[in-house]
């Protein structure tokens, strides 16, 4: 019983002696191949067009014209007028006197006009971009005459830095 105690003990403290070993080492770099990836970037692209418009300007007028017109114009008028006939011809010398006073008054502008400007007119539009993005690196290396490929995030230059575990085959 004695015996079978002290194998049991010999067995578990040899237990880590069987187990794995671990170390670093490197391997020498051979090819290092950059993985690129196209990303699609929308994006707006905008313009300033520059266009004509047509746009009606309000003309100042002066009223004063009329008035002193209209006032010549029924003066007169009830001169030229007799009985019943003179208020109809002093209303018609007041609006005929209007017209030429406004007229003479004016310099026969017309009530407004048209005047072309130029207007800034802003289009935009999305479009697609495509970028290139090295998204890692295919990286082959020989290790003790063998030859090895890995994906790493960064480009490890002349060698790589390698974690070897040794571990027995099972039986």
């Amino acid at each position: 019983m004695h015996a079978k105690l002290m194998m049991t003990v010999l067995g578990v403290a040899a237990l880590p002696l069987a187990h794995a070993v671990e170390f670093e080492d490197y391997g020498r770099v051979i090819r290092v191949s950059p993985r690129i990836e196209q990303v699609r970037q929308p994006r707006q692209e905008c313009r300033t067009d520059y266009v004509q418009q047509p746009v009606q300007q309000p003309q100042q007028r002066s009223a004063g014209g009329a008035i002193i017109g209209g006032i010549a114009g029924a003066l007169l008028g009830n001169q030229v007028g007799g009985g019943s006939g003179r208020a109809a011809a002093t209303a018609a010398g007041a609006i005929g006197g209007a017209l030429v006073g406004d007229r003479v008054d004016n310099d026969g502008r017309p009530q407004g006009q048209t005047v072309v400007q130029e207007q800034a007119v802003r289009q935009c539009r999305n479009v697609d971009a495509y970028e290139s993005r090295t998204v890692g690196y295919d990286v082959t290396y020989d290790y003790h005459g063998r030859n090895y490929t890995s994906v790493m995030q960064r480009d490890p230059g002349q060698r790589v830095r390698l974690r070897v575990n040794v571990e027995p085959e099972s039986y």
